[in-house]
């Protein structure tokens, strides 16, 4: 699997790479064409690019790449979603028939609505801009020949055409046809499904979505924009999303069992109403509207997408790029996370501490070999930069072929004629690897190992390199010893990990006992147990097993670190997986959730749910903690919401079954919902919140919410009942509609008492001003006419307050009695 270097590239039609005469060769975009069986000719491979007047006349006629860049939703999109949902449109309804047979004050909560669709675009559309803005500087820029020079370019300006070069870890942006390459190593697991990488030819076709995972080489644009279908595909998985969340789907499924519930019990209230006041038709229908719309939990989604929209915002500003919003709620559920080692807990440079040359190995010998390594490989990983950098190029010896790194294979090569008539085959990699177990340099490189040290072998290949056993029979000529430089903000952000009981596992393609020192180093638990993953069993359970027991793994293969998140997933475990290099890709693909270095290679970029552009492992621990206050918070606020829909709904249907008239006008339950629930929840929404985030969100909310409304229910319509039985006269009515506001507010005020908990300064401040805002109400005389918010007497009023305190205790009782028998 390798490629010969320095191929020409002035030959007739490279496009078809010698292989086949033009016209033969296979078009990148003619096999996703079932309308066109008949290939077009293969364009012509210009080495040195289109010239400007060429990009010129094909942007002229739009053959540009024209894909939108990963973004967030469009402007038309956010005010869409927050304008026109069902509830927005049954309350629509409502409040244009109340604006014909009510006064404004029972208006009041269509401008609730309006205040509150307005807040939730401007908090959305305040994300979009920190999201645009942050894709913008973490998108890739692809390397494009033109006019004989190569620049970075946006993908949105990729021609037809276009001479696009390739190199470890960039993304294949659009379909196309190689024309260099040199060890050109291609993944396409993203598309096919097939792990194993391709080795690419001149002539071969490459797809959008692809990646190279090792040696580089050059390719001719042949399908752009939307022509390129697999670009679609592309753009449309990364594109981001609202979707796709427990929380949302959650919420949705509550809203539409709210929906079922609210149509008949609206007719039968409609009906009711329409009967018991048939001698005022605006009275029955005002107050049939006071019993519908208190049912819609209206403020609920706008409090989710208010919550998400300024996690964005807040991780924004900690240069934090949220590709996927669920994101944020689903780190907030991880229990285990995966760290590649390098450029995660180390930082991506390394220095070389020492050359020893094996075997009576002449050291200048060994450092030229070296300093030609370095040169046959124009994309150097770190290791091989650090070896760069500390031994240059001096010797003009002709590279005649060269095998890249591979993190599969885990060591390159090259072979050279070394101008004195000898031709050597060498090899740069890991010992383990290329030196047979008992080997006595083994033992003096596991000292090393064991000092977090960073190990390479030089050996001589005893065959070519094109021969599958070229890692066979190598002669060890010298160790080249690296020193990783360890992130200072490692050992903080693991021992975060640790406080929050989230496991850390370091998952690393190096020698297991060489990451072992590193993460003991950083203080990791478990740090001294390694296990080389070459012995990993390869029974899924069996795997599981080992993972949960051990915290270090080394040795780790591409495939095996995307086996060993779906062995941790099998056991229920939600993932995260880090990583910054192209070994990382399948992995973060399929992790729960995917975080990459802004500095890490495109394709990691291009996966991940999450990218930390100021590539600081630190950053994690603020993203968590954002997650776990969007979902801990979302959750609290859902019951209160849930609460006051409960009660409605059985009140509603307590009145019906009476056939007595509906207690409230619409301005009644609009102050209710803003002192209970409406302002308090915005603040508690945006509190901090540490409490890992647990699953089965509609469960945990409902447990609270069913028998907290059944309880205000209840408490509400007895006191309503012993009023009518109570007061006598034309304003009888309204000093029952008091007593009954008077009941169910201080009700509802107790499941926010307990909500709210545990009590802050600013919490019980929070409580005390709705329950102070409302005295307010009862004692203001023009506040009393507004709200038609009156007490009459002291028998009833206190009777009111006894029911309710009565109510409370139940309240109290039946939580603490629910979180014992219905754990969540």
């Amino acid at each position: 699997m390798t490629q010969r270097a320095g191929i020409e590239p002035d030959g007739p039609e490279q496009g078809g790479g010698g292989a086949a005469p033009a016209g033969t060769a296979i078009d990148a975009g003619a096999e996703l064409d079932p309308v066109h069986p008949i290939r077009p000719p293969a364009p012509r491979f210009k080495p040195a690019g289109l010239t400007t007047a060429e990009v010129a006349e094909r942007v002229a006629r739009g053959a540009v790449n024209d894909v939108p860049v990963r973004s967030s939703r469009s402007t038309a999109d956010i005010v869409r979603a927050n304008v026109f949902t069902r509830f927005n449109a049954i309350i629509g309804v409502l409040w244009v028939v109340m604006f014909f047979v009510a006064p404004i004050q029972d208006s009041l909560f269509g401008f609730v609505i309006i205040a509150n669709t307005g807040i939730g675009i401007i908090q959305e559309m305040r994300a979009k801009k920190t999201l645009d803005s942050l894709a913008v500087i973490g998108e890739a820029k692809p390397s494009v020949r033109r006019d004989g020079r190569t620049a970075e370019i946006s993908t949105s300006e990729i021609v037809l055409d276009d001479v696009i070069e390739l190199g470890p870890g960039d993304k294949v942006v659009v379909d196309g046809l190689v024309g260099e390459a040199d060890g050109l190593e291609i993944d396409e697991s993203l598309l096919t499904g097939e792990a194993d990488p391709v080795l690419k030819k001149p002539g071969d076709p490459v797809m959008s979505g692809s990646f190279v995972v090792a040696g580089g080489g050059a390719f001719t644009a042949t399908k752009v924009g939307r022509e390129a279908y697999a670009a679609q595909l592309a753009e449309e998985a990364s594109r981001f999303t609202l979707v796709h969340s427990e929380l949302r789907s959650g919420i949705s499924t509550i809203l539409k069992y709210v929906t079922w519930m609210m149509i008949p019990t609206s007719i039968g209230l409609i009906i009711s109403q329409l009967v018991v006041k048939d001698n005022n038709l605006k009275d029955a229908i005002a107050r049939t509207v006071g019993g519908i719309v208190p049912m819609i939990p209206e403020g609920l989604v706008l409090l989710t997408s208010v919550a998400f929209a300024i996690g964005v915002i807040r991780l924004g500003r900690k240069q934090c790029l949220v590709q996927e919003l669920p994101a944020i709620e689903g780190l907030a559920r991880v229990d285990v996370v995966c760290l590649d080692k390098t450029g995660t807990l180390t930082e991506g440079g390394m220095d070389v501490t020492e050359c020893r040359p094996l075997g009576g190995a002449d050291a200048a010998y060994v450092k030229k070999v070296l300093g030609a390594l370095g040169e046959s490989d124009p994309r150097p990983n770190a290791s091989l930069q650090a070896i760069i950098d500390a031994y240059p190029d001096s010797a003009e010896w002709r590279c005649t072929e060269s095998l890249p790194f591979s993190s599969a294979r885990k060591y390159s090569g090259a072979s050279f004629s070394e101008g004195d008539g000898e031709n050597n085959t060498w090899l740069l990699g890991a010992p383990d690897v290329l030196l047979p177990a008992g080997d006595p340099a083994l033992e003096e490189i596991n000292e090393l190992n064991e000092q977090g040290l960073r190990v390479l072998l030089l050996g001589r290949a005893a065959h070519e390199l094109d021969d599958p056993a070229v890692a066979t029979g190598v002669k060890p000529t010298a160790l080249i010893v690296l020193e990783q430089r360890l992130r200072p903000d490692a050992a903080d952000t693991l021992r975060y990990f640790e406080d929050q009981d989230v496991k850390a596992k370091v998952i690393s393609g190096d020698n297991a006992v060489s990451v072992g020192a590193v993460a003991g180093k950083l203080g990791l638990p478990g740090a001294e147990n390694t296990v080389d993953a070459r012995k990993l069993p390869t029974d899924q359970g069996a795997m599981a097993e080992v993972l949960d027991q051990n915290a270090v793994f080394g040795r780790v293969t591409p495939q095996q670190k995307r086996d060993m998140v779906a062995a941790l997933q099998s056991r229920g475990h939600t993932v995260a997986m880090t990583g910054d290099g192209v070994n990382d890709v399948l992995a973060l693909k399929d992790a729960d959730i995917g975080v990459s270095m802004g500095s890490g290679s495109e394709a990691t970029r291009a996966v991940a749910q999450i990218v930390l552009l100021n590539n600081s492992f630190s950053t994690l621990p603020s993203v968590v903690a954002e997650g776990r206050r969007v979902i801990g918070n979302i959750t609290r606020v859902a019951t209160l919401f849930l609460t006051k829909t409960v009660y409605s709904v059985l009140l509603a249907v307590l009145v019906v079954c009476s056939q007595v008239e509906y207690p409230f006008l619409p301005r009644h339950l609009t102050l209710l919902s803003t002192l209970t629930i409406g302002i308090p929840a915005f603040f508690l929404a945006l509190a901090p919140n540490k409490e890992r985030a647990k699953p089965h969100f509609v469960k945990r909310v409902m447990r609270y919410a069913i028998p907290g409304g059944v309880i205000a229910a209840v408490a509400c319509f007895v006191t309503y009942v012993i009023a009518r039985h109570h007061y006598t006269g034309p304003d009888a009515l309204k000093a029952e509609t008091s007593a009954a506001t008077l009941a169910l507010f201080l009700t509802s005020m107790w499941v926010l008492a307990i909500i709210a908990r545990p009590y802050t300064w600013w919490r019980v401040g929070l409580v005390g001003a709705m329950g102070g805002a409302f005295l307010i109400v009862l004692v203001v005389p023009w506040l009393q006419d507004f709200f038609q918010l009156k007490l009459e007497g002291a028998a009833m009023p206190w009777t009111a307050v006894g029911i309710a305190a009565g109510a409370a205790v139940l309240i109290e009782f039946t939580f603490r009695w629910v979180n014992r028998k219905f754990p969540a």
